[in-house]
């Protein structure tokens, strides 16, 4: 059954179709590895077992009946602890919300209930998705499957950790300047960021509401693709949702490259890059151009001013977003208050982490009167200047690369008292959110430690079929993806 688990969702898929294994016997797997290594891993908040065996059983009456499994049914899922699940603790790994039980499904989680896709457990990850190495998190640290005393990256750490460490095939995260990919990446899976709006956020606690986006995770693009299908389409209750039908992207896997060019972005492979890094994106561009692809460097200049474009406005919308939190309506609530201010404000001090907080006063402050103007109308204006940045880019080439993060993962506590340097590590992924294009992370080899390397890839919005194109071609030229790490 170990053996099982390290196999990719489709080759599971199949092996649940052919009844080499029943779906509560791979469920059951699942949760039993969990058991074995999350202790020293922190990858899980909360197990949902009887969840989990619950939909495992509804798979082995269909396969029993001979009717058709939905896709990825009874395939073991890690769901980030920020989507809501009915009946079970949704934390974001915050004191503030550490018993608050989810009272609905968000969409994303019943579209993999109705798929039949079994939710094993709620991940961990940096608090309130605020964070970039997943010690951010009120409960635990997350550490790296490859190294145990480097982080995973974040904020969805929890996610990529249980997929690197086959506690869990396939996993949700979200992502808001890199929170899927930058894991991906440190964690040496696949994951991917959808075009905004493509994925409904309904049941998603909301960080930043103008770049948040939910999306996959998983050690191969086939299985990303496949997971990218099940959770996208249209919802009434997300406003921002697209109106568009759900494609088939695993049908498009494998097409031709000769002809296509590709950029690479030259902001991200100057100064700044580690050695191996760079020779990592230096091999892929080789590959490509064996696999008969063009590719050319490609300029975004305005790209140096997204790291603060992005902590204005998503600090700004985080301290709106967060402001529901006041100990009144659900949550914590501090037991010593004279006065309903003093409750708000003790709460608020006692419920949320020091980085949470930092936001908090970052986003008030930039949306306070006088200010305003001078910051948040600002940033939003220099968004527009990146967007058209990656159109008028998008006009000479298909597809554009970058190295997903200019380093590999980091020592524990290495960049906590720099939130600066912390806040830098996200350089390469935050303008995919800015603009609201789709963007994967793909391993790309491995440091000389032995840890791994992403390689970011993006297209237009709404070109996610020919996104995985890209990725899954330059996935089987090599076998990145088929290491794993020994946890």
């Amino acid at each position: 059954m170990q053996e099982l688990l390290k196999k990719s969702a489709m080759e599971q898929s199949k092996a649940l179709k052919n009844k080499e294994v029943s779906a509560v016997e791979l469920t059951s797997a699942a949760l039993d590895r969990i058991k074995t290594v999350d202790e020293k891993l922190g990858a899980f908040n909360s197990l949902t077992e009887e969840t989990a065996l619950d939909t495992a059983k509804k798979v082995d009456e269909k396969i029993a009946k001979g009717e058709e499994l939905p896709l990825l049914a009874g395939v073991p899922l890690a769901l980030k602890d920020n989507m809501n699940l009915i009946g079970s603790r949704t934390t974001a790994s915050s004191k503030i919300l550490e018993n608050f039980v989810s009272p609905y499904n968000a969409t994303v989680t019943q579209k993999l209930l109705d798929n039949l896709v079994p939710i094993v457990g709620k991940a961990n990850l940096d608090e309130f998705a605020m964070g970039s190495s997943n010690e951010n998190s009120a409960f635990k640290k997350v550490h790296n499957p490859w190294d145990l005393n480097k982080v995973p990256g974040g904020s969805s750490g929890g996610s990529a950790a249980s997929v690197a460490a086959c506690e869990a095939t396939l996993a949700l995260g979200s992502d808001t300047g890199g929170s899927i990919r930058l894991p991906a990446s440190f964690c040496g899976i696949v994951g991917m960021k959808p075009t905004y709006g493509k994925v409904s956020r309904y049941g998603l606690i909301a960080f930043a509401s103008s770049l948040d986006q939910i999306g996959p995770f998983a050690r191969t693009v086939e299985d990303a693709a496949a997971l990218l299908e099940v959770i996208s389409g249209y919802d009434s209750h997300d406003s921002t949702s697209l109106n568009l039908p759900v494609e088939n992207y695993r049908l498009t896997l494998n097409n031709d490259l000769k002809g296509k060019k590709i950029g690479v972005v030259k902001e991200l492979i100057s100064e700044g890059l580690a050695p191996d890094v760079e020779k990592a994106v230096k091999n892929a561009v080789e590959t490509y151009k064996k696999l008969g692809a063009e590719v050319i460097e490609v300029s975004l200049p305005n790209l140096k001013h997204s790291i603060g474009i992005y902590y204005i406005l998503a600090t700004a919308e985080c301290s709106s977003n967060l402001a529901r939190f006041d100990g009144v309506k659900y949550g914590y609530r501090t037991a010593e208050a004279k006065n309903l201010l003093e409750m708000y404000c003790k709460t608020r001090a006692e419920g949320f982490g020091s980085e949470v907080k930092r936001r908090i006063m970052l986003g008030t402050y930039a949306l306070s009167s006088g200010y305003y103007d001078a910051y948040y109308k600002k940033a939003q204006q220099m968004r527009r200047v990146v967007t058209n940045d990656f159109i008028n880019a998008f006009s000479q080439v298909d597809a554009l690369i970058s190295p997903t993060c200019p380093n590999t993962a980091f020592e524990l506590g290495a960049k906590t008292e720099d939130p600066l340097a912390m806040y830098l590590t996200d350089i390469a992924t935050i303008s995919a959110n800015l603009a609201g294009i789709p963007a994967i992370s793909v391993p790309a080899g491995f440091d000389s430690d032995g840890m791994p390397i992403g390689l970011q890839i993006m297209t237009p919005q709404l070109c996610e079929a020919k996104l995985f194109n890209f990725a899954y071609k330059f996935e089987q030229e090599h076998d990145y993806y088929q290491k794993l790490a020994d946890i």
